[in-house]
């Protein structure tokens, strides 16, 4: 790992303000409302998809966000859109001290130097057409980057830095698999050393051991080169592994955002603690964490709930919640930095609960009848046992009345024989 600390070392060392905890990347009241459009020859909008409606978050030098939630939730039009890969509908995008909203196309090139992004499907993201050399080269010549070492040698420095031979350097993307594919997208967002790099799930496509490589590899290249992340994901155990922080989205909003701990142990939204109950575990019999289970899918986000979005499944919705959007404020009992959005926060605690929360009539139904089944037949044995007693109780009767008959018999056996 020579070669990693070394290009690390190239890299420009933080500012002071930087390095006392300021923000590389605000977001506030981002939006990205997709239009639907109706007829042919003339077309006009009937309608938007609100794939992210107010999202505010911020991502300091050095740290990872990690952003959770369910398919469909915003989550990857989040990253998009901080990438400026989207152009928002509304909101404000502040990357580096310098607004980037609308910044023109033209001229998000020096900004991109330093904004990165590791897509989420490896086998898309790379020109089948071009040799893994070019792929990692093209970055630094689009940009004027000129490595005092030469491109060749640059590419072939990155490649051994993602765990790959440099050898590979005049390869094509077909001759690797999707691991490898994966750290050769990692490769060429490194190529700019850029500040923050947003990772759009970049493991959810791999084997689960390919996975630790790329998480793995992911955090020794933050701790060496000071990279701050917004890292994406599905996956609840490899965000907690890999994120300081954490925010949980829901239908295009951030319902949620503390410290790791906080988000895992502490949890006060509602949807939080049904997204952590959702984690299944090696052993259920020994699982002591509540357990909920939530009716029905995500509302459309064509045409979203008012207020609170998740008063459609929620267990504590009242009124209120209709009528009045919760703001993501700290509410009491929250640490420092922990913001929740509900009116009606649950207790901060992941432990079991006297009965579980299920709302699916259905599968309630179910485990009902599973129940019942289950007693049943713990008391069957039972009830034979009960049966059989009597019978039992006879069996002695009868057997002590014939110890008498065959005394006497004996006794005239012998009376005969003598």
């Amino acid at each position: 790992m020579s070669t990693t600390k070394s290009i690390a070392e190239q890299r420009p060392a933080p500012d002071a303000e930087s390095s006392s905890g300021e923000n590389l990347l605000e977001v506030s009241g981002l939006q990205m409302h997709f239009p639907i459009r109706q007829g042919i020859i003339f077309q006009r909008q009937v309608g938007a998809v609100k794939a992210v409606d107010g999202v505010d978050f911020a991502v300091k030098a050095g740290e990872s966000l990690g952003l959770v939630g369910e398919s469909g939730c915003g989550k990857s039009t989040t990253g998009r859109l901080a990438t400026r890969l989207l152009e928002p509908t509304g909101g404000k995008i502040v990357f580096d001290g310098e607004d980037i909203t609308h910044k023109p196309v033209a001229k998000m090139r020096e900004a991109r130097q330093n904004l990165q992004m590791i897509f989420q499907d490896p086998y898309s993201s790379l020109n089948p057409r071009h040799t893994v050399g070019t792929i990692i080269e093209t970055p630094m010549k689009l940009n004027g980057i000129n490595p005092p070492q030469g491109h060749k040698k640059r590419a072939q420095e990155l490649l051994e830095i993602v765990g790959l031979n440099p050898e590979h350097y005049n390869r094509y993307p077909n001759e690797f698999s999707g691991g490898q594919r994966q750290r050769i997208g990692i490769a060429r967002a490194l190529a700019l050393k850029p500040k923050l790099i947003v990772a759009d799930e970049p493991v959810s496509a791999l084997d689960v051991s390919i996975q630790a490589q790329v998480v793995n590899l992911l955090q020794d290249l933050q701790k060496e080169m000071g990279i701050a992340f917004l890292f994406i994901a599905h996956d609840l155990a490899v965000v907690r592994h890999f994120s300081e922080r954490v925010a949980v989205m829901y239908l295009g909003k951030i319902v949620e955002v503390g410290d790791r701990r906080a988000i895992y142990e502490r949890p006060r939204h509602p949807y939080t603690h049904a997204l952590l109950s959702s984690v299944p575990e090696i052993n259920p019999a020994a699982d002591a964490r509540e357990r909920i289970r939530l009716a029905g899918d995500v509302p459309s986000p064509i045409d979203p709930p008012s207020g609170c979005r998740f008063r459609t499944r929620c267990w504590k919705a009242q009124d209120k919640c209709a009528t009045e959007e919760p703001p993501l404020v700290r509410i009491e009992g929250n640490g420092e930095g922990h913001l929740t959005a509900c009116h009606f926060p649950e207790e901060p605690s992941i432990t079991a609960r006297e009965e579980a929360i299920v709302l699916d009539p259905a599968l309630a139904a179910l485990e009902k009848a599973a129940t019942a089944a289950e007693a049943s037949k713990t008391e069957a044995p039972k009830a034979d046992a009960k049966a059989d007693a009597p019978k039992a109780e006879a069996s002695k009767a009868e057997a002590k009345a014939e110890v008498p008959k065959a005394d006497a018999k004996a006794d005239e056996a012998g009376k005969d024989s003598k």
